[in-house]
């Protein structure tokens, strides 16, 4: 019995020993899968040049050397983040998703609107990480768990604005449309491709070289840390801003029922008593805290965060788009040269048309909240956002006067270089 507990020791030991080893030389090399190459994250071209090969026998596969660019678009609501989704949508080899994280918090937490509470944003930012993964990856089949009703043979017609993707309204996910239609508009894309099949949107995100997401439900760039480290991503985010009177201003005409008190501010000049100030003042502190954070450059950031500011974009959006492009190390192709074009320069009737709808004349709508607010609303804006305002670039109205003259520029120029 005394030699038996001998061996129990030593074979103990000597396991211990053989996993500190394996430990070692895991971390000692770079992460390779070998020896078969992952064909949901390549994204290569007939033209692409081979990898370098380190493993001695057959061919390998590094998830970081991978030539597909997984881009995030981080922003909030009515920010923008609409128009800047579909400069990549646009794009012939990008794969786009509209908001995937909306069926996270339908099915976690339905009634979570800008929350606070850490337990709820916890519970919510776990999840989406997750499924942010899975979809980079091409597993579309991970998202069903969250959609409702649940898919039956990866099947679907409850996808959330599956319409604002063209990749899911094309071949091999939809033959409805002929080569003149590719730009069919959302509804019509709804009607004539009947239910998602989310096998063929799978092998769609893989034929293409990127994947790029729109999300509004990540508050701060911090809560991606997870996802901007990950070895097996390229990512790279694109952090959207708008001045917070702006986001007011079109908030009240969109979400009528959640805004009524401000409506109610804006058409009697009197404050509500019962207003629901977190509206307001959580957007500027997710915007502070976000941007701070980027702008500090971390090294986990760098060569992976750009921000940009909507006013910059709509005032010169072609330049603006092709400085995101360059910093993703992408080529932009002529389809969003044209849609830039087409959807700049649109009247204010075509863009009232739907509350989510892209054609306007994007230099005139990035202000066109100073008619559309009172001054009392926009001066306590202003207080309570006055930290975010002046570190973006905004510039403060006194007056009445001052708001509603359009003559007056209230964005100071302001280049916000990468981190390279």
């Amino acid at each position: 019995m005394h030699c038996s507990w001998k061996a129990v020791i030593l074979l103990a030991l000597a396991s211990i020993a053989i996993q500190y080893t394996a430990i070692r030389t895991f971390t000692a090399k770079p992460f390779q899968i070998c020896p078969v190459p992952s064909p949901t994250n390549c994204g290569l071209g007939p033209d692409a040049e081979p990898f370098d090969r380190t493993c001695e026998e057959g061919p390998y596969f590094a998830y970081n050397a991978s030539r597909k660019t997984h881009i995030l678009v981080l922003a909030t609501t009515r920010s923008g983040s609409s128009f800047v989704g579909q400069l990549f949508n646009q794009h012939s080899d990008v794969f786009y998703l509209f908001e995937p994280l909306y069926h996270v918090q339908t099915a976690l937490i339905p009634r979570l609107s800008h929350s606070k509470n850490v337990a709820e944003r916890r519970v919510m930012l776990g999840a989406s990480r997750d499924l942010l993964r899975s979809l980079y990856d091409c597993d579309l089949y991970f998202l069903e768990s969250y959609i409702k009703p649940q898919p039956v043979n990866h099947t679907t017609d409850k996808l959330f604005r599956r319409g604002a993707s063209r990749a899911l309204c094309s071949p091999p996910v939809c033959d409805a449309f002929g080569p003149g239609e590719a730009n069919a508009e959302e509804g019509d894309c709804v009607k004539k491709c009947a239910s998602l099949n989310m096998t063929l949107a799978a092998d769609s995100c893989r034929e293409r070289r990127h994947v790029a997401i729109k999300i509004v439900r990540v508050p701060e760039i911090g809560d991606l840390r997870a996802l901007v480290e990950d070895p097996r991503l390229n990512l790279k985010v694109v952090q959207l801003v708008r001045d917070p009177r702006g986001i007011l201003s079109s908030r009240i005409e969109t979400f009528r029922d959640t805004y009524r008190l401000w409506r109610i501010w804006r058409a009697t000049g009197r404050k509500p008593y019962n207003l629901d100030l977190s509206q307001l003042t959580v957007v500027c502190e997710d915007f502070l805290n976000s941007v701070s954070t980027g702008l500090s450059r971390p090294h986990w950031l760098k060569g992976k965060y750009m921000l940009v500011r909507y006013e910059d974009l709509a005032r010169n959006p072609l330049r603006k788009t092709k400085e995101i492009y360059e910093f993703l190390g992408m080529s932009m192709d002529q389809n969003v040269v044209r849609w830039i074009q087409t959807n700049t320069r649109g009247s204010k009737e075509l863009s009232a048309k739907h509350k989510y709808g892209t054609v306007r004349d994007s230099a005139a709508n990035a202000e066109s909240w100073r008619l559309k607010l009172s001054f009392e609303m926009v001066d306590y804006t202003q207080n309570v956002c006055q930290q975010v305002l002046r570190q973006l670039g905004y510039k403060a109205v006194k007056s009445s006067d001052e708001l509603k003259n359009m003559s007056l520029t209230l964005i100071q120029d302001r280049t916000f270089v990468p981190f390279l």
